[in-house]
Order: C-alpha cells, then structure tokens, then sequence
C-alpha cells in the first residue's frame, strides 16, 4: 500500500533511470525463440505519463522479449481536472493502448480531490456523502467521455483503489453504507455514456487493515473484476501467512469466485523486508496458479525490480521466473536413406489396332432434268374505255315503212346462214404455243354504211334476244315485209369474219341526223394480225324513221 505521492516522486530519480538507460546495464536483446505464453496479460507500472510508455518496450527486452500487454498509470487526484482526465499524458497511453488490439489499459481513478491531503473520517464522511447524493457525478460523466473520445472506451478503472486503508481521502471506514452509495453512481453514470466498455476493478489492500474489505463491496452489478493490492509487509511474516490471513490471498480468490468475478493484482512487489527473492518467485507462482486477467509489478524503488537497483537478488529472480526459456540446440536426426528399389518396368506390348478401310461407295450423281421455260410474251391489252350510253329500248310495232320513191332493183336476197364460229386453231407454226388469252366479250357492231371493203347483206329487222345485251338498234328492212328473226351471234374479237359473196347492194344514202362513235381495240401484234383490226362503234339513229326524228 505505498503512497501514490511516492509513486510521482519519480522524477526524483530520473537521474538514476537515466544513467541505467544509457548503460544498457539493464537491456539484454531480446531472444527470437520465445517461450509460448500462459495467458496472463502482465506489466508494470514505470511512470505515470509518457516515459512510462517509453520504457515499455525496454522491460521486454531485459525479459528477453516478452510481451508487456498492460499499460499502468494513475490520475491525480489533487484536483478535479485531473480526475476528469485534462491531463495530457492520457493521448500517450491511448496511442500505446490503440497500436495493438491486444493490449490493456488500467487507469486508477480516484473518487475524490485533495486524495492525499491526510483530510480527516469526519470530513471524509461528510464527502463520502456528498457524493452519495450525486454531488460529483459531472466530473466521473467527463472523464467518461474523455477516454471515449480518446479511443480507449474499454479502459479498466481502478475505482477508489485500496479503500480499507488510511492513507486516501476515498477510504471507506468513515461511512461504508454511502460509500457503496457513492461507487454505485459513479459506476452508473460513466456508463451512461454513449460507447463506452469500462471495467470496473474492486482493488482493495491484503489483509484487514482499517475495514474489512468485504464491508465495502458494492455489489455484483456494479462490479467486473475484484482486484488485490498486495506487497511484501505485514500483516503476516511469511508467504503463506500472507495466503491464510483474514482477508489475505486466499480470502480474495475465494470471495471472487464465489462472485463469479475474474481476479487481478493491479499493484505487488517489494516493501518493508528488503530484497526478498523468495517473495517474488511466491508471488509469481501464486499467480502463475490463480491465472488472474491481469498483473502488474510496481517498479519504482523500493518495490520495484528492474529500474530499482538495490533488490538485485530479487531481479534475478524475477528475470527468470518470466523471461521465455529459450530451447538448447536443435540436433538433427540422422535421415537414414531408404534404399529405393527400383521396380522393373514391364512394358506393355502395343498391340496395334488393324485399319479396316471403309469402302468408298461413290453417290451417283444424277442429273437434274433442265426443262426450260418457256418465254411467253404476255400481251398487253389495254382495257377499252367504252363509254355506255344509255340507250332507251324502243318498243317497235310492226311499222308501216313507206316505200321510197326510188326504184329498187331486184335483188336476190342472200341466204346468209348462221355461222358456226369455230374455235380458232393456232396456225401451225415451229415457234412455241403461246397462251390462249381470254379476251374481252365485245359485241361487232353492224356497220350500216356501205363498206368498200366488205359488203353486207341487206339487214333484217332483228327482234333483241332477251339475256342478250346489245347496243344496236333494230332496223325494220323495206325489202323484207316478213320479220326474219336471226340467229344470235355470239361476238367475239378472235372470230374471223364470214366473206360471203352477196350481190353488189346499191349504195345507201346515210340516215339524217345519224351518229356513231367507233373506238379501235389493240388486240396486240400476234392477234391483231389472226383477227385483224377491230372497233367498237355505237350508232345512235335519230332520223325519220327512227321514230325519234322530231322534224
């Protein structure tokens, strides 16, 4: 339980801190063949600010490269800024805490300002219950916030450390009930605070001293690991009777494990009886055998071990409980050669497969018969444009025709029989057939007028055959009183004309006030010359003795 202003006092023997850095009297290289570890994260208290984390990586090379995965320090606690973490030393331990997933930072807190100012149990009640009514917590919110926003929100806090003794303002034995109180909302309100993983430590001093510690505890809830603080003083004069006393080494373990809570020795080492070797090499096996999460040698003289120099038995005992035992020499075992018997290789006799040709059966390539096609020239038959009058159908009596005053000469009329249109054949010819094309179904008008060309016999008055449309108009003969009712004729362009041979017919004057209208049809070339030229004429007849002559 030595005094934290011990503790700071370091600086009052940099000198000698100093002179053993520069020695190297206290640096060995570290060993490449390390010892596996047993788990226990282990460290030491070197200095509360940045030299303490400076010579972090020194102490694991005098121990032959173990590994310090816990940094130790301390708050002040002279004033209120301190304990809520305005001091600048807390960046450097963040940094050394951040650099490796690892590692663990365990930071005392003090619960109250002036800590060591020896105040007297009535004050120290009177602040006891100050802080039970909630008069301090803003500062525990801050120093909260503080060591999140440093990026160490897993810090272990050593609240209120070593309680059941005198020598600090936060000790319990002035009042227990608020006390317990008190930790309680100190607890509750840094865990408040957004982000936050603290673990809080219950580190009492071994031992009865002041209170039994086991009155101070706050309870299960408010507690992560219950820590011990334990040197080498009284009470007891032997190791063991530091195990077996009230309250002692074993006490702890027991209450712990019946709280179902992980140990830990924030503080141990050398005190009141010198340099004690066998000491260290005790402690190390109690530990070694507890397994705690966590331990830490205060090294600073008088406790201390590596940076003190007057415990040198100590030191070495020390040195070789924890350096890692480095292997002796790695002697090969002989490599007998096995004699490799070579297996013979029989060869696989290659059969080879015979090549049965495939007969070639030629496709026969036959022929594809080339029947042309024959080059038809297709007509081109322009499609008449007849205009169709509108023919009103006279209804025809049997006239009285009055006989010209012109005489008539005795003409045979000529029998002209119906002719039998045959189907035109195509002349024979070597070129080859051309398509019959049908054509139009136009009726040959019966041109009235003299032609010099083709006489036609004398007309008979034709009676029009029902069904049978024709443009023409029936015209009453004066030389045949007896209607003769011809036979139809079926009009079409492809039918050559009869030549009949009739008599000469006396030339015929045209009718007054007669109109006709001829269009030519275009059979093409080819049936222009089978059926020679060809018209369609519409003869409207308005004279005298038409029946229409109005004069």
């Amino acid at each position: 339980m030595p005094r934290p202003s011990r503790r700071l006092a370091s600086t009052c023997i940099g000198t000698v801190t100093a002179g053993l850095l520069a020695t190297g009297a206290a640096l060995a290289a570290p060993d490449e063949n390390r010892a596996e570890d047993s788990g226990i994260a282990m460290g030491a208290y070197l200095d509360y600010g940045p030299r303490g984390v400076a010579r972090i990586p020194y102490l694991s090379r005098w121990l032959g490269g173990k590994d310090i995965r816990v940094g130790h320090t301390y708050l002040p606690g002279d004033q209120w800024a301190g304990i809520e973490g305005r001091v600048s030393f807390l960046e450097d331990w963040a940094r050394w805490r951040r650099a490796d997933d690892d590692r663990m930072f365990v930071l005392n807190v003090p619960m109250q300002a002036r800590n060591e100012a020896r105040v007297p149990d009535q004050q120290v009640a009177r602040l006891i219950r100050a802080g039970a009514q909630g008069w301090y917590d803003e500062h525990f919110r801050r120093l909260a916030e503080r060591l999140v926003s440093l990026g160490v929100p897993d810090t272990v806090i050593v609240l209120g450390w070593e309680m059941n003794g005198v020598t600090y303002t936060h000790r319990c034995r002035p009042d227990p009930a608020n006390w317990k109180v008190y930790w309680r909302r100190i607890v509750d309100v840094m865990r408040a605070v957004p982000g936050q993983k603290f673990k809080f430590d219950f580190a009492p001093n071994r031992g009865t001293d002041a209170i039994g510690w086991t009155k101070c505890y706050p309870g299960d809830d408010f507690v992560d690991i219950i820590g011990m603080d334990s040197y080498d003083q009284g009470p007891g004069q032997t190791f063991d009777d530091q195990i077996s006393q009230p309250y002692g080494l074993q006490k702890h373990v027991d209450f712990a494990r019946a709280h179902h809570k992980a140990i830990s020795y924030p503080e141990w080492g050398l005190f009141r009886r010198g340099d004690n070797p066998e000491y260290v090499r005790r402690m190390l096996r109690w530990i070694e055998q507890n397994k705690p999460l966590y331990h830490t040698i205060t090294d600073y003289c008088p406790h201390g071990v590596w940076q003190c120099k007057q415990n040198p038995q100590s030191t070495k005992a020390f040195r070789a409980a924890l350096t890692p035992e480095v292997p002796g020499p790695v002697i090969p075992t002989p490599v007998v050669p096995t004699p490799v018997v070579p297996t013979p290789v029989v060869p696989t006799p290659v059969v080879p497969t015979p090549v049965v040709p495939t007969p070639s059966v030629p496709t026969p390539q036959v022929p594809t018969p080339q029947v042309p096609t024959p080059e038809v020239p297709t007509p081109a038959v322009p499609t008449p444009q007849v205009p169709t009058p509108t023919v009103p159908t006279p209804q025809v009596p049997t006239p009285t025709v009055p006989t010209p005053q012109v005489p008539t000469p005795q003409v045979p009329t000529p029998q002209v029989p119906t002719p039998q249109v045959p189907t035109p054949l195509p002349e024979p010819s070597t070129a080859e057939p051309s398509p019959v094309l049908p054509s139009p179904e136009v009726p040959t008008p019966v041109d009235p007028s003299p032609s010099p060309l083709e006489p036609e016999p004398e007309p008979s008055p034709e009676v029009p055959e029902p069904g049978t449309p024709s443009p023409e108009v029936p015209k009453p003969s004066p030389a045949s009183p007896s209607p003769v009712e011809p036979a139809p004729v079926t009009p079409s362009p492809a039918v050559p004309k009869p030549q009949p041979t009739p008599a000469k017919p006396l030339p015929q004057q045209p009718p007054l006030n007669s109109m006709q209208w001829c269009v030519p049809i275009n059979f093409g070339e080819w049936l222009s010359k089978l059926v020679g030229k060809q018209s369609v004429c519409v003869k409207i007849d308005l004279g005298e003795g038409s029946g229409f002559w109005p004069f």
